[in-house]
């Protein structure tokens, strides 16, 4: 097994000053550890009984598409503001240092339909929240979410009582 903790990189004071980002990128760039992350990801979850995998621009498609393939299940975007070319449904969030717009096609997910939520990073929870959001008004229901990571330090774990939540790094 790979340490996956190990292939990440901390970047300090990035994107602004008294923040530390986790960079990914270092993660990805290794074939066998980001194949281990997804598999376990999609080993976690399997079970939940999902028809579709929602994940939110723009790494947590990276996660989701893979997972949704390993699952045989189809996959949805929910994009930044003006990126869908149909028509769409929006939520505000706030991020830890501003706010940003998602959206998803009225028609991606029907009434019912059992949605895992994937993205790379749980912080506050603004994002994978307003995901929910879109989610359950367009009548989905949803049974989890799956994260990379989790910054346990920032709570945004509150934001998802009474959903399952798959992860597999926490600092």
């Amino acid at each position: 097994m790979i340490d996956l903790a190990g292939r990440i990189r901390d970047v300090p004071d990035f994107p602004q000053q008294g923040i530390v980002f986790k960079d990914i990128t270092t993660l990805l760039s290794d074939g066998a550890a980001l194949r281990q992350a997804i598999d376990q990801l999609a080993e976690q979850v399997k079970d939940w009984g999902i028809d579709v995998v929602v994940g939110m621009e723009s790494r947590g498609f990276i996660f989701a598409a893979p997972i949704a393939y390993l699952l045989n299940v189809g996959f949805v975007p929910v994009r930044k503001l003006g990126k869908l070319p149909s028509e769409t449904i929006s939520a505000e969030y706030e991020l830890e240092y501003g706010t940003n717009t998602l959206e998803m096609h009225v028609d991606a997910v029907e009434a019912g339909t059992r949605v895992l939520v994937v993205d790379d990073l749980l912080a506050t929870g603004g994002t994978v929240a307003a995901t929910i959001e879109l989610v359950e008004r367009l009548g989905g229901v949803v049974v989890g979410a799956a994260f990379l990571i989790e910054l346990a330090f920032l709570n945004g774990r509150r934001r998802l009582d009474g959903y399952q939540i798959a992860r597999l790094i926490t600092y």
